[in-house]
């Protein structure tokens, strides 16, 4: 006589499963990078180039709806740079006020009103129109002394050339990114890059 076996549905214990899967979102949400939000925005220009810009020893000038801006990589430049502009232009920074600025991302003000944008808070300072952009005319081209001065700050303290690029707005008149390019050629500075947003090429 045959004796027949019960089957019983097989299952399958998930719990390490589950704990794996946590384990790796929480480790991905712990080391993500947020994106901060930008002072000022701009739709970059396509193109099919991949060279990414380096993470140090850079200054990027942005341009756009007739304003510029700048932002400096490194901490400790960014606060050479300050002293540097602090004495050019005898307007005083605390050592807080310096500590501020070097977190902080581009800028885009007179050196006279600087010391009430570092006051503010992160998500204040990127108000659209709070800043007027830095001056960069004939008479006060205040633009051209930040590039000066970050450059010396760069050299002092990383011993590296600092080297420029420029972000402007897909619509922007060429004029604007003319006089951008003859600041840069008053220093003798004739190799910079143009940061562009990547598209897929077409076969």
């Amino acid at each position: 006589m045959a004796v027949k076996m019960s089957k019983k549905a097989a299952s399958i214990d998930m719990t390490a499963m589950c704990d794996v899967a946590f384990l790796l979102l929480t480790f991905f949400i712990l080391t993500a990078t947020a994106k901060i939000p930008e002072a000022m925005p701009v739709d970059t220009p396509s193109s099919t180039v991949q060279t990414k810009l380096p993470e140090s020893d850079l200054a990027t000038i942005t341009i756009g709806h007739e304003k510029v801006f700048y932002d400096l990589k490194g901490r400790e430049v960014r606060k050479k740079t300050l002293e540097l502009m602090s004495a050019k232009y005898g307007v005083t920074f605390t050592e807080e006020e310096k500590s501020k600025f070097a977190l902080m991302e581009s800028f885009g003000v007179p050196i006279e009103g600087l010391k009430s944008v570092i006051a503010m808070k992160s998500s204040e300072r990127n108000k659209p129109g709070l800043q007027p952009g830095i001056p960069q005319d004939s008479l006060d081209n205040q633009l051209k002394e930040w590039i000066y001065n970050s450059r010396i700050a760069n050299i002092e303290v990383n011993d590296k050339e600092l080297q420029i690029a420029i972000k402007g707005d897909a619509k922007e008149e060429y004029p604007q990114i003319k006089k951008i390019m003859d600041i840069l050629q008053e220093q003798k500075i004739n190799s910079f890059s143009l940061v562009t947003g990547l598209r897929g090429k077409n076969f």
